[in-house]
């Protein structure tokens, strides 16, 4: 049997250092204006069901060594879970890669809560400060401007505490909304079945502990049992033969 691995992590990438005349809302500066290309400050991340939010940062301006640190991490992970982190995170992490030469993954199994947030519900903003707050949650910490001027100027150890603690609290705060959201969502990857127990299992739990609770009819005719898990309030659907097949079996197993 394999624990599933889920793994809530953020970034905070510094801006572009450019040479430029002018500042204005309709300005078009060109790339070959960029004196330092932009990178990524600090990297945290925790592992479902741990309590410590860990973190790495970049050496003065270079986020080559933390990266190739993070990648060995990331790579462990049964399941990635980031806000916007499909657009954001997880292409900025290959993006550097790339122009670093670490290797990758082309894909990697993610969960995007922004993604969740806009399938599911209908929230007045999709922004995980928000939809922290109304479920609950104390949102995202402040930011302020010159955290970044300083660390990308000054290299300023202060300033970058502060800014890992900030995505740290993102990270929390990332973990507390999906955890929210799994009872009212389906799961991406089947955990029960990746822990070695059957497809009548919780999906998002790996829980046996499940209950059928009447049925429903597909599109196609398809007659599915709802189900939900007793241990996470996950509901979820089986194909009623596939229920039949596997609750025999368990019983079987059961009386062995």
């Amino acid at each position: 049997m394999t624990a599933f691995k889920r793994l809530y992590f953020d970034i905070e990438v510094s801006p572009n250092v450019g040479f430029f005349w002018s500042p204005g809302h309709k300005v078009s500066i060109d790339h070959n204006a960029i004196i330092h290309e932009r990178a990524i400050i600090c990297i945290c991340w925790k592992w479902e069901g741990e309590k410590k939010v860990h973190s790495l940062e970049w050496d003065k301006g270079n986020d080559k060594k933390m990266i190739q640190q993070f990648m060995k991490i990331i790579n462990e992970a049964d399941e990635v879970i980031g806000h916007n982190g499909d657009n954001y995170d997880i292409k900025w992490l290959r993006t550097r890669c790339l122009i670093h030469r670490i290797p990758a993954f082309p894909k990697y199994q993610t969960l995007d809560t922004l993604k969740l947030s806009r399938k599911y519900f209908r929230f007045n903003s999709n922004k995980l400060d928000y939809i922290s707050k109304i479920t609950g949650g104390d949102g995202k910490t402040k930011t302020e401007y010159s955290w970044w001027k300083q660390i990308v100027l000054f290299n300023d150890q202060t300033a970058m505490n502060k800014m890992v603690k900030y995505c740290k609290k993102d990270v929390l705060e990332l973990e507390r909304v999906h955890q929210v959201f799994k009872p009212y969502t389906e799961a991406k990857i089947h955990v029960g079945v990746v822990e070695g127990g059957s497809k009548i299992d919780c999906p998002e739990c790996g829980s046996d502990n499940t209950h059928s609770r009447g049925y429903s009819i597909s599109a196609a005719g398809v007659k599915k049992n709802r189900c939900q898990c007793q241990d996470c309030g996950k509901w979820y659907s089986v194909a009623t033969t596939t229920y039949n097949t596997e609750w025999k079996e368990r019983n079987r197993k059961d009386k062995v």
